[in-house]
């Protein structure tokens, strides 16, 4: 007997179809997701609920339409809904994102970093690394440098708390938007989710640093931090695409506060080019805190980078004030840590 494919029963659309669609109908029938859109559509992603063939379709398409700062916001919603929340009372003053990893210079911001902390200021800085070979990662530079690293919210409540300090990775809290990062050797590019993990501030921190890889990505950043509520924001173009202050040239300080948005310009403190060291390393940055050896873009990297964190928290009134408290820090920190 013969089967007849015209008696086949119709298969069901997949419930994330329509998202994919929404994004991918051609130039006339393309539009942006609402921001409820991309909310209920991230929370199927990282709920498990797509097929990974969805999963890449709606990045790519994503990616070379561009997100918009409601797709971003939707995005990180659903991350905030999806988490593994922290305990009730855990809190911060900064909120420091880390997921470039370090390729021209040395990891000088951990030394800004630890300089807050040991001022008393309480910095969460969270990241995920692997995803892109011969870069130096945030994870393991603490890990060689002995600074707290945690696995648990509980951990990032005692580091805090008695360090001031405390880094937890990405897959400990939002472990299906770790793997999705991981997803970029497979994709060749990076996707969305490169942008929107810098603006997830887990634990609702006042005062924010994003940096970004193109100039283009800082007003999205912001126009994203003010939809989300964010009180206090920093974006900027950091070396490597990290926090970090490159010294060589001019950096344009996007500022958000309370909703209103203005500019600055750190001007450069270095003239001319400066080499990429053969290999990112913490030793040097060990040798330079404890004062066994000089290195002036080291210092000003770390000085820069400290200030600028400084004025987002609202602890200097301007870049002058920022870097003189810096310097001070600077001048009293404790030599013996790191060891």
């Amino acid at each position: 007997m013969t089967h007849d494919s015209r008696f086949n029963p119709a298969v069901p659309e997949h419930p994330f179809a329509p998202f994919v669609r929404i994004l991918g109908k051609g130039k006339t029938g393309t539009r942006s997701l609402t921001r409820e859109e991309a909310r209920e559509a991230f929370g199927m992603v990282l709920r498990g609920e797509v097929e990974e063939l969805q999963l890449g379709a709606f990045l790519m398409l994503l990616r070379v339409k561009e997100e918009t700062g409601e797709e971003l916001a939707g995005f990180v919603q659903a991350c905030r809904d999806e988490m593994t929340s922290p305990p009730e009372g855990l809190q911060a003053d900064l909120d420091w994102s880390s997921y470039a990893g370090k390729r021209h210079q040395h990891p000088w911001y951990l030394l800004s970093a630890l300089l807050l902390a040991e001022a008393g200021h309480r910095v969460f800085i969270h990241g995920s690394g692997g995803h892109t070979p011969g870069r130096l990662y945030t994870e393991h530079a603490m890990t060689e440098l002995a600074l707290p690293i945690a696995a648990s919210w509980q951990d990032v409540d005692t580091q805090l708390s008695g360090e001031g300090i405390s880094y937890l990775s990405l897959a400990h809290f939002i472990p299906r938007l770790h793997h999705i990062m991981q997803l970029k050797p497979i994709l060749g590019l990076r996707s969305p989710v490169n942008t929107l993990t810098r603006m997830l501030n887990p634990l609702a921190c006042p005062a924010s640093l994003q940096s970004i890889f193109h100039p283009a990505y800082g007003e999205l950043h912001r126009t994203t931090d003010r939809l989300l509520g964010q009180q206090r924001s920093l974006v900027f173009k950091g070396d490597s695409g990290e926090v970090e202050i490159k010294p060589q040239a001019d950096t344009r300080l996007q500022l958000l506060v309370n909703a209103q948005s203005s500019e600055l310009t750190l001007p450069r403190r270095i003239d001319g080019r400066v080499a990429s060291v053969e290999a990112p390393s913490v030793a040097p940055l060990r040798e330079l805190w404890q004062g066994r050896r000089d290195d002036p873009y080291g210092e000003l990297a770390t000085l820069a980078t400290a200030a600028v964190a400084l004025l987002t928290m609202d602890e200097a009134p301007d870049l002058d004030s920022a870097h003189a408290m810096a310097s001070s820090l600077w001048q009293a920190r404790r030599r013996e840590r790191l060891g």
